[in-house]
């Protein structure tokens, strides 16, 4: 009886390390996850989610190797919480992505200082929409499940107990960045298509009727169309950006190559 009663408590004892060890990468994550890392959510929250998120993550990859002792202990504690952040980081670019898309196309279209305010951050109103919206979606499309996939996915790209490789890094960041600009931008190529035919056929008409106030003329044209393109192309806007942070989810090794 004593012997299975140490058995069974060296058992409980290895899996609470394992799951510290866990915690340690997901805690960092959390902070950062879209959604869940916001600074309107409150600690003790972000707290809970990450205990929640540790515990499929744990069962999934094989148990650490014994008890770590001091010194592997203090490494893990560098390492783990900083390939938690790397990957916190590169999911929040996604939702700096589609915010940059916002801004784009409210400068665009002369709504750039409109509600300038609306949310945390200083953004223009239809920057703050598009990422209520997107964070929205992307949590009703069960961002959850497919954040604890990312980090399971996470442990073959960033090892545990290991600093990650800095070419690794440098090559699947400089990617992911220049991804997600460019998703930026394509999302918001529609606005700038119609910004740049209306400031052209406001030259035309100013050439033509040197008389006419063509910035009064033009102002609510473009406020109104502006508008009107968002409620028109925002579904496709959001759904483009929820396909892109869908695959890099479950295939994040894909960008470095």
């Amino acid at each position: 009886m004593i012997d299975q009663a140490a058995s069974i408590l060296g058992l409980s004892q290895l899996a609470l390390w394992h799951g510290f060890v866990v915690f340690l990468r997901v805690g960092a994550l959390v902070t950062l996850l879209p959604g869940f890392g916001e600074t309107a959510v409150p600690l003790r929250i972000k707290l809970g989610l990450a205990l929640a998120f540790t515990v499929p993550v744990a069962v999934a990859i094989d148990p650490f190797a014994g008890v770590p002792d001091w010194p592997d202990l203090a490494w893990l504690l560098i390492t783990e919480p900083l390939s938690g952040a790397l990957l916190g980081v590169s999911l929040r670019l996604f939702v700096l992505g589609l915010s940059t898309a916002g801004s784009i196309a409210a400068q665009s279209t002369s709504l750039a200082q409109i509600f300038a305010t609306a949310g945390g951050d200083p953004q223009p109103a239809m920057a703050h929409m598009l990422v209520i919206a997107g964070l929205a979606l992307a949590m009703m499309a069960g961002l959850h499940t497919k954040a604890v996939i990312f980090v399971i996915l996470s442990y073959d790209m960033f090892p545990p107990a290991r600093l990650p490789d800095a070419e690794t890094v440098s090559t699947w960041g400089v990617g992911l960045v220049s991804k997600v600009f460019a998703l930026g931008f394509m999302l918001a190529v529609p606005f700038v298509i119609v910004s740049v035919l209306y400031n052209l056929t406001l030259g035309v008409i100013n050439r033509a009727m040197p008389q006419l106030m063509v910035a009064f003329v033009g102002a609510p044209v473009i406020t109104f169309g502006g508008l009107a393109l968002l409620m028109l192309l925002s579904p496709l806007m959001l759904q483009v950006w929820l396909a892109a942070i869908d695959g890099f989810l479950l295939v994040p090794h894909e960008v470095a190559r």
